[in-house]
C-alpha cells in the first residue's frame, strides 16, 4: 500500500511541474465600440461609360438589280461613320453598324421573309438604337410595326409610298398610316419626298413635254402601285386622257401581247407615253425592250418612270440604245446642285469609293447623319445614348438638320420638309438631270 500512494503521490507532483512550464493565456482583449453605419450615398445619374457600344443596322436589297443603288447607300453610311471615327459623346460610345440584306436569291429581290426576319433580329438585339432602311416600301410596310412594338427608331432612305405616313392621298388605303403604329406612336421617318409629290410632278411634267394620252402600267407592289395611282389621278385633273392602267406579272417572260394591245388602245393608235410605276427588280427593263418592239423608240411614244427605274441596272438591262430618251423622277435636286455639304460628301465618297451618279447614295448618308445627331443630342441632354425611346424621341424630333442635302427637318408625320423633284432623261448610256420641278 506504501508503494502506491507513492505512485500517486509522483504524479500529482509532475501534474503541478507541467502546469508551471505552460506560458500564461494572453488576456481578453476588450470589445471594440460598434462603428457607425454609413448614411445612403444618393444614386448617381447614369454616365455614358468610355468602352459602351451602341449599334445601328440598316436592312436593304443587296440581292438583285437594286444592288447598284443600295450598295451606295451601305457604302455612305460607312463613309459617314468613318468621318465620325465611330464614335460619338466625345469618344465614350463606339458605335458598330452591321449592313443586312433584306433580299434573298430565290425572289431575287427584296423578300418579305427576309425583311421580317431582319427586324425581328434588330428588335432582339438590345444594343441596337436605330434601323436605317428599308429601300421598298412594301418591305417597310412589315417592319415598321415590329420595330415600333419596341419603339426602335426606323430612318428611310428611299421609301416613298405615302401611305407609310400620311392619311391622305390617290395611293393611301383605308386605315393608313395607323395601322403601321401600333402603340400610336411615330417610330418611323424618312428623308426622302413621297409618292403623292413625285407622282403628281410626274404627270405635270408629262403634260409640259406635249403628252395627252397615257397608259399606266404598275408593278402591284406597294411603291410601284401607289405611285402611279398618283400619277393617274393628277392626269386625269390636268387634262390628260388615261387609256387605261394594269399591272404586269413581274415574272412574265416577256410583254409583247401586252404592248400589242397597248400599241392600238388609242383610237388604233399607241398613247403619247406609257407610265411604269415600278422598281427595276420587277421586269422594268424587258417591259421596256417589248414596248420598243412594238412601238418605235423613246421618242416615238415617251417612257417614263419614278426613282425605281433611275439605276443604272435599268439602262445596262434594257441596252443603252433601247433605254436612250426615257425620263424617270426622283426626289431631291441633281448631285451637281448639292449644297457645299453635299459637294464635300461627293468629293469625300468618290475618294473612298470612287465617283457615283445614284440617286439614293446621299440620302443613305444624310439618314445615318440624322441619327448619330439625335443620339449626340441625347447625350448632350445628359440622356442615356442606349436607351431606344430617348433616341427615337431626338431622330424623330429633327429639326434644321444640316446636311449633304441642305437643311431640313422632319414634320409631325415623319416626312421631310425637302419636297422638291428632279427628272432625269437617259442620254448617251446615262441619266442626265433635265429640269427640278417644285411640288405645288
Amino acid at each position: 500500500m506504501k508503494s502506491t500512494k507513492l505512485v500517486v503521490t509522483l504524479l500529482v507532483v509532475v501534474g503541478v511541474l507541467l502546469a508551471a512550464c505552460q506560458p500564461a493565456a494572453a488576456p481578453a482583449q476588450p470589445a471594440q465600440p460598434a462603428q457607425p453605419a454609413q448614411p445612403a450615398q444618393p444614386a448617381q445619374p447614369a454616365q455614358p461609360a468610355a468602352g459602351g457600344t451602341i449599334k445601328i443596322v440598316s436592312s436593304l436589297p443587296l440581292t438583285g438589280a437594286s444592288l447598284t443603288q443600295t450598295d451606295t447607300i451601305v457604302k455612305s453610311i460607312q463613309l459617314k461613320l468613318k468621318q465620325i471615327n465611330n464614335e460619338v459623346c466625345g469618344g465614350k460610345y463606339k458605335v458598330v453598324y452591321e449592313s443586312l440584306d433584306d433580299a434573298s436569291a430565290a425572289l431575287g429581290k427584296w423578300d418579305p421573309a427576309v425583311e421580317t426576319e431582319n427586324a425581328n433580329k434588330a428588335v432582339a438585339d438590345k444594343s441596337v438604337v436605330a434601323y436605317i432602311g428599308t429601300f421598298n416600301s412594301g418591305a417597310a410596310a412589315l417592319s415598321i410595326p415590329i420595330l415600333n412594338q419596341a419603339d426602335l427608331v426606323m430612318v428611310s432612305p428611299a421609301n416613298t409610298y405615302s401611305g407609310l405616313t400620311k392619311e391622305v392621298g390617290a395611293d393611301v388605303k383605308k386605315g393608313e398610316p395607323g395601322i403601321y403604329y401600333p402603340t400610336g406612336k411615330r417610330t418611323y421617318a424618312r428623308v426622302v419626298a413621297a409618292d403623292d409629290i413625285q407622282g403628281a410632278v410626274a404627270a405635270s411634267w408629262a403634260k409640259s413635254l406635249g403628252v395627252q394620252t397615257v397608259y399606266i402600267l404598275d408593278d402591284a407592289e406597294l411603291y410601284g402601285k401607289g405611285v402611279a395611282d398618283v400619277f393617274n389621278a393628277t392626269a386625269q385633273k390636268i387634262g390628260l386622257k388615261v387609256l387605261g392602267q394594269e399591272s404586269i406579272d413581274p415574272k412574265a417572260a416577256d410583254y409583247k401581247a401586252l404592248m400589242t394591245k397597248i400599241a392600238s388602245s388609242n383610237g388604233g393608235n399607241p398613247p403619247d407615253m406609257i407610265y411604269v410605276g415600278m422598281v427595276v427588280d420587277n421586269n422594268a427593263a424587258q417591259l421596256l425592250k417589248d414596248k420598243v418592239g412594238a412601238m418605235g423608240d423613246n421618242t416615238k411614244v415617251k417612257f417614263m418612270g419614278p426613282d425605281g427605274i433611275q439605276t443604272q441596272a435599268f439602262i445596262d438591262g434594257a441596252g443603252a440604245d433601247v433605254a436612250e430618251g426615257v425620263y424617270a423622277t426622283v426626289g431631291g435636286i441633281p448631285v451637281d446642285k448639292l449644297p457645299p455639304a453635299g459637294q464635300q460628301y461627293l468629293k469625300d465618297y468618290a475618294a473612298e469609293y470612287g465617283p457615283t451618279n445614284e440617286p439614293y447614295a446621299v440620302y443613305g448618308y444624310d439618314a445615318v447623319g440624322a441619327v448619330i445627331a439625335g443620339i449626340e443630342a441625347v447625350c448632350k441632354a445628359g440622356g442615356d445614348p442606349t436607351n431606344r425611346t430617348a433616341v427615337r424621341e431626338a431622330v424623330m424630333g429633327t429639326k434644321n438638320f444640316s446636311g449633304a442635302l441642305g437643311t431640313w427637318s422632319f414634320d409631325a408625320n415623319g416626312d421631310t420638309t425637302l419636297t422638291d423633284m428632279t427628272g432625269y432623261q437617259v442620254q448617251g448610256g446615262k441619266y442626265v438631270a433635265v429640269g427640278t420641278f417644285k411640288a405645288e
